[in-house]
């Protein structure tokens, strides 16, 4: 009998995964993307399908961790001077589009006479977000690093942080007579801000010790199943205190996002997320009850419709009141129009207050999973009315075993320049670069460009980084190039690594990075060409050179101060040609910025 019941449990498991396996790729072909064919994969094995699974739920909660492990990664990417920058957009943006969604959304219920609780707790839940889909579209799109990406990102980060001031609101709502009292709310609230301090506490000044203990074991498996032993912990942690499991996750990848062991924990974590994700559009698909939506289909429908598009049209509106361009805008309202996994649990709650009964619930969750399982068709039909070009990279040679004197990446005006001397000189390049159409152009003058990103592990191995004398890292995007260089002193630390700078900042974060050297791409030519207008204004060119040389050593010493204190720790040694009465005015509003940037910091300290 139980090897009938462990034959049983082992072909759903089989089932599981060929599904996702068969269906995901083939959606992803077809340009309809892998979420639309894991949601398609659960609708065919789930109870209305094929009726391999009868339980979804018991799915969806395993899957949830692959969102939980998600938020982590996207956390590691996520420097606490990073998160801090984005307060306005989590804090502002994210609580403008909450409250107005709120108050749009609940006027719908209103509209069709229902009561004010039961309006209240549809439209809120639909507020907010699938955490889970609009990552993955994000994710598929190359879109998470960007600016309207980590927008969306702040968005929903306040969206997790809202789930316990609206679950009390629930209870404030109730018909019925409430299963807690004032108190007991206040100190769920007090437990959830506590268990965050806890956690940044514990993330702040026992991680690093924990995972350098670990590292020294040499034990690689050790070291996985720590980083799971985190996550996992951190979820734990704050679900007990009635915050997300999302939450506890994204706040551990912060917290080691300046770890010397991020890149490893990456690695280690990925693979979990990559099938517990794809497991939880799975859950998402088998749970959509079609009998529900037979039932009340026209309620069903309605509330689809209306909730999606008046969710998007004030989505659209905040942004554009908050002077976002017309097309992030735009995008930003089709990507977050779906419902999400934590209206799940706040029906739930409003069930339990008397607030909706069951057969409400059932509809009110049958119309989120709908709106989910629309929003990949919505994305792919935005792409289609504004199409995005893909570079072609037929005919173009991949990196395999190249081995070269130097390592270039990224082959743009500056790289070319570089390239002479040292071909002059007999050494050996390997170059890679992700412009399709400039890798070809190059090819007409006789160069051999890879098609590579030099981001990656596996393409700068085959590249030749681990046995290249020097490394040039030249590419044009600054946040790029500083994730690049990262990896790389990681990766191969003994290998010199030299860095074409963009500015005067992106040299100073270059070299927190590691660099061996940088130099900004137009320091030179500007000196050189600030010589020869002393010469057309009649200078004696000893004078010209003296002057530029004079130029030249005050500027390394202003950018000594600058490494240590950042950019404006320089500004007394910067000739300006402001009169002596601007220049006081000036003065006065820098120190009182240095005042204020004074205080801030002696704020965000720990007492």
């Amino acid at each position: 009998m139980a090897a009938e019941a462990y034959s049983s449990d082992l072909a759903q498991v089989v089932v599981l995964l060929g599904a996702g396996v068969v269906a995901a790729p083939l959606f992803k072909r077809a340009g309809l993307g892998s979420v639309l064919g894991y949601l398609a994969a659960g609708l065919a094995i789930g109870p209305f399908g094929l009726g391999v699974f009868s339980d979804p739920q018991a799915i969806l909660h395993v899957a949830e961790l692959g969102v939980v492990m998600f938020l982590f990664i996207i956390g590691l990417e996520m420097q606490p001077s990073r998160l801090w920058g984005m307060r306005k957009d989590i804090f502002g943006l994210g609580a403008f589009q909450v409250i107005a969604c709120i108050a749009g959304l609940t006027g719908i219920g209103l509209a069709f006479g229902f009561p004010f609780g039961p309006s209240f707790v549809a439209g809120t839940g639909f507020v907010l977000t699938s955490t889970a889909i609009v990552m993955q579209m994000l994710q598929e799109r190359n879109a998470l690093s960007t600016l309207k990406g980590q927008r969306i990102v702040a968005i929903l980060l306040f969206e997790d942080l809202a789930i316990v001031p609206l679950l009390a609101l629930v209870t404030l709502v109730s018909t019925g007579e409430a299963t807690t009292t004032p108190m007991e709310r206040w100190t769920s609230i007090g437990i959830a801000i506590a268990a965050v301090a806890a956690l940044i506490l514990a993330g702040r000044y026992l991680l690093n010790p924990f995972f350098r203990l670990l590292a020294a074991s040499g034990a690689r498996e050790v070291m996985t199943a720590a980083a799971l032993l985190v996550v996992l912990g951190s979820a734990l942690a704050m679900q007990m205190s009635g915050l997300s499991m999302a939450m506890g996750a994204f706040l551990a990848g912060v917290l080691l996002s300046e770890s010397s062991f991020r890149h490893q924990l990456e690695a280690d974590i990925e693979p979990f997320r990559g099938i517990l994700l794809g497991l939880f559009f799975l859950g998402v698909g088998m749970a959509i009850d079609l009998a529900v939506i037979a039932a009340n289909w026209q309620i069903v429908v309605a509330g689809v419709v209306c909730y999606m598009i008046l969710k998007a049209l004030i989505i659209y509106v905040v942004a554009r009141l908050l002077r976002t361009c017309h097309s992030e805008s735009f995008e930003r309202a089709v990507l977050m129009a779906q419902g999400g996994e934590f209206a799940f649990v706040l029906y739930a709650a409003a069930m339990s207050e008397g607030v909706i009964d069951a057969e409400t619930n059932a509809i009110l969750t049958a119309t989120v999973i709908i709106s989910m399982v629309l929003t990949p068709l919505m994305v792919i039909l935005h792409d289609r009315m504004t199409p995005e070009q893909e570079p072609d990279t037929e005919g173009l040679a991949l990196p395999e075993n190249v081995e070269g004197s130097v390592l270039m990446i990224g082959f743009g005006r500056f790289g070319q320049i570089v390239s002479q001397p040292l071909l002059a000189r007999g050494y050996t390049l390997s170059i890679i670069d992700k412009d399709v159409e400039f890798i070809r152009d190059a090819g007409d003058f006789g160069f051999k460009v890879f098609y590579g990103d030099g981001s990656r592990i596996d393409i700068l191995h085959a590249a030749g980084a681990d046995t290249a004398k020097a490394i040039l890292l030249m590419v044009d995007d600054k946040e790029a190039a500083i994730k690049t260089a990262e990896i790389i002193k990681e990766e191969f630390p003994l290998v010199p690594l030299l860095a074409r700078a963009y500015d005067r900042g992106h040299a100073i974060d270059l070299i927190h990075a590691g660099v061996d050297y940088q130099i900004r791409e137009t320091y030179e030519s500007a000196l050189t060409f600030g010589r020869e207008v002393l010469h057309v204004l009649g200078e004696e060119p000893e004078m010209a050179d003296q002057l530029v040389e004079e130029f030249r050593s005050v500027d390394q010493e202003r950018f000594a101060l600058e490494l240590v204190g950042g950019i404006y720790a320089g500004r007394s040694l910067i000739r300006g040609n402001a009169s002596p009465a601007d220049l006081v005015a000036a003065r006065t509003a820098q120190e009182r910025e240095r005042r204020a940037a004074e205080q801030a910091e002696l704020k965000e300290q720990p007492s």
